[in-house]
């Protein structure tokens, strides 16, 4: 097989995800195969009701293995889920339907029937229950990754938070030097790989300008050793930056990625400067995955009006 296949699982059943597949399909043929992993029944209701054709071949996937993969068609792995209606509310009911799509996905990447992987929005507060503070985390454990970095990628500028999503009052414990090191070795070893060169890097400080009142001050005593300690790897990267005026467009240029200190600090911005235009990576996993960047969307389930470039970057960027 030339292209290896895009592994798909749509995550939470009640959300825009089948919506904006069927646009981002409606908008460009990919050249990759898709295995979509999902229930068939969910699949032809959505399809009915957003007025989609395309052929469906289903996988007997009851001994594991996969025979062919077709192009020009969804090869369907079916995952039984009972809804009675289209649209639902999102809850904990579907946590077993989705633990088995992944399940089914990992042991699809396992066996190296790909390795490009893409799952649709998931719901944090029914799925990962608080044991996980996202899909990132939960992929990690599942194939007993130690260190991976989220990054927010476009092509033009890129972000990366070294803490995910921790509450406000949590973020100054688990920054640490080791985990500022460990998170750009991931990115840089990311890009190396599949942008074939060095990512010029910027990194934020953590307190407003980069200053504190406090005995104990994190860019000073963390964050600055860090950076040293990787330029003397002869990595391109350079900071503390304050994260007020890094993202004005005479500094961002300046780099191919930011590393923030949290969460909000980068995605903010580069949501506000991208809007859609941007895709959620994890690296470090034994394979690539990638997601929209926004979440399952539940007020504009059904309402056909929901933005799908995020997802079509993601589909795109697989296809290879």
């Amino acid at each position: 097989m030339k292209f290896k296949p895009i592994i798909i699982v749509p995550g939470e059943p009640n959300s825009i995800f089948f919506e904006i597949f069927f646009k981002s399909l409606k908008n460009k043929k990919l050249k990759s195969p898709i295995i979509l992993i999902t229930s068939k029944k969910l699949f032809e209701k959505q399809a009915k009701f957003f007025k989609f054709k395309i052929r469906i071949i289903e996988i007997d996937y009851s001994k594991k293995k996969i025979k062919k993969v077709y192009p020009n068609s969804i090869n369907l792995i079916n995952v039984n889920y009972d809804q009675k209606k289209i649209f639902e509310k999102i809850s904990d009911k579907s946590n077993r339907y989705i633990k088995k799509c992944f399940d089914i996905a990992l042991d699809l990447l396992g066996k190296k029937i790909s390795n490009k992987f893409l799952n649709g929005p998931i719901s944090k507060k029914f799925f990962l229950k608080k044991k996980f503070s996202g899909i990132t985390e939960y992929l990690a454990k599942k194939t007993n990754t130690k260190n991976v970095a989220m990054i927010i990628y476009n092509k033009s500028l890129s972000v990366s938070p070294i803490t995910t999503h921790l509450p406000i009052k949590l973020i100054t414990k688990k920054i640490t030097k080791i985990e500022i090191i460990n998170k750009i070795k991931i990115i840089n070893l990311f890009w190396q790989k599949h942008f074939k060169l060095k990512p010029k890097i910027g990194l934020t400080g953590l307190n407003p300008h980069c200053e504190s009142f406090d005995k104990f001050n994190e860019d000073e005593n963390i964050i600055i050793p860090a950076i040293k300690y990787l330029k003397k790897l002869n990595y391109k990267i350079k900071g503390p930056f304050p994260a007020d005026t890094i993202f004005l467009k005479s500094n961002r240029k300046k780099f191919d990625l930011i590393v923030g200190m949290y969460h909000d600090q980068v995605l903010t911005p580069v949501k506000t400067i991208f809007e859609y235009d941007a895709i959620n990576i994890t690296a470090g996993l034994p394979f690539i995955r990638v997601s929209p960047d926004h979440g399952p969307n539940e007020l504009m389930i059904g309402k056909n009006l929901s933005n799908h470039l995020s997802l079509f970057r993601s589909m795109q960027f697989l296809d290879f």
